[in-house]
């Protein structure tokens, strides 16, 4: 095939275009420029897409003999992801950029172009599984390494995009294999430290980056029964189950440390309370999706067992789940509706929920609200 190998100037990328070389495949590297001003280099930067990461991905193509391209993308995800994320955050929602990072940059603008350019698929050094059914419809899987797998950021892919997708480090047992590979084809990368925290916040201060972005008012810290106990300077920096950096002038009752349990944007209002109101057992999902065919329960709105996961690197829980139309503007779409088995604690709207059958993953939901069964409606 035609591969189009996203290469991000980690090791990983690195590999996974290697092995698709070696698999015969036809391939092109592409490093996806996503800022104008990519700032300093790695050692003052703590996410990806910098000019170090750049330059490694050249090395690493020229190393494989492939063609290495530089897109610039810098505008849609500035627009995509970038902007998605302060809207987010000024709704007093907590968005993942890196869910949107990937459904709307490199499995949409990327896959897009590529496609239009004759290529079969897309190459990233995701650790995921892609699996044709019996009648050769993909199924995204969780990757062989249950400590590295990615299979939850890609919840968000469709079944068209999955079809042009290629993860060929799927069945790779451990990243310790993957740098060991990397350092015996000579890729400079190998020892290279992993990319974290958000790409466009290089130096890890969300709270003072937002605080650029979005105008802050000041406002009250209320606990559970609705009396003040403190003030902020914008709701918008806070997200739920965040403790420090509260600053609360009036302390608990019992003495210990209280959580913040709900941003209220509208009434610039901060919630805060113990440590146990902070656990929930539904969910309410909007911007549902679908990664390959959904099950049968989907159509016709039965609950069906699942589990579900809200975290990058969180536990899944077992859930039962159904899905409802509703009416938006005209518009029918679907709503998701989670009861999970076990509580979750600190879950914010704005988060995202990814189903998950077995390895399987089912598909996702931007969470609208979560709510405790148990408990009454906070004041």
């Amino acid at each position: 095939m035609r591969v189009l190998a996203a290469m991000s100037g980690g090791v990983d990328s690195a590999v996974a275009a290697a092995r698709a070389v070696d698999a015969g495949h036809d391939v092109v590297g592409v490093h996806l420029a996503l800022s104008r001003m990519p700032g300093t280099l790695r050692t003052g930067s703590r996410g990806c897409c910098t000019v170090e990461d750049s330059n490694d991905a050249w090395r690493a193509c020229d190393l494989l003999g492939i063609p290495y391209y530089v897109w610039d993308f810098s505008e849609r995800f500035k627009e995509d992801v970038v902007q998605d994320f302060i809207d987010e955050y000024a709704a007093g929602r907590t968005p993942n950029p890196c869910m949107r990072c990937n459904e709307r940059i490199k499995f949409a603008a990327l896959l897009e172009k590529a496609i239009a350019l004759g290529f079969d698929a897309v190459c990233t050094g995701h650790y995921a599984k892609v699996i044709t059914d019996a009648d050769g419809n993909p199924e995204l899987h969780r990757a062989a390494d249950w400590a590295k797998d990615q299979s939850y950021v890609l919840g968000v892919l469709t079944h068209e995009q999955l079809s042009h997708s290629m993860f060929p480090l799927a069945d790779t047992p451990s990243k310790a294999e993957v740098r060991a590979e990397a350092e015996r084809r000579g890729l400079s990368v190998a020892k290279k430290p992993d990319s974290h925290d958000i790409c466009f916040i290089p130096d890890g201060d969300t709270a003072g980056w937002l605080a650029e972005q979005i105008t802050m008012t000041a406002g009250d810290i209320v606990d559970e029964t609705g009396a003040k106990v403190g003030g902020h300077d914008g709701a918008n920096q806070f997200t739920v189950g965040q403790r420090r950096g509260l600053k609360l002038g009036t302390p608990a009752a019992d003495g210990k440390p209280r959580f913040v349990l709900e941003i209220r944007p509208k009434e610039n209002k901060v919630v805060v309370g113990p440590h146990a109101l902070l656990a929930i057992d539904e969910l309410k999902g909007i911007k549902v999706s679908w990664a390959g065919l959904p099950i049968a329960e989907v159509a016709t709105g039965e609950e069906f067992d699942c589990h579900a996961q809200v975290r990058a690197h969180g536990d899944p829980v077992p859930a039962r789940a159904y899905v409802t139309e509703v009416m938006d503007d005209g518009v029918s779409r679907q709503s998701l509706t989670v009861t999970l088995g076990e509580p979750l604690r600190g879950v914010a709207p704005g988060q995202t929920v990814v189903l998950y059958q077995g390895t399987r993953v089912l598909g996702q939901a931007t969470i609208d609200s979560a709510r405790s069964l148990a408990r009454p409606e906070l004041a």
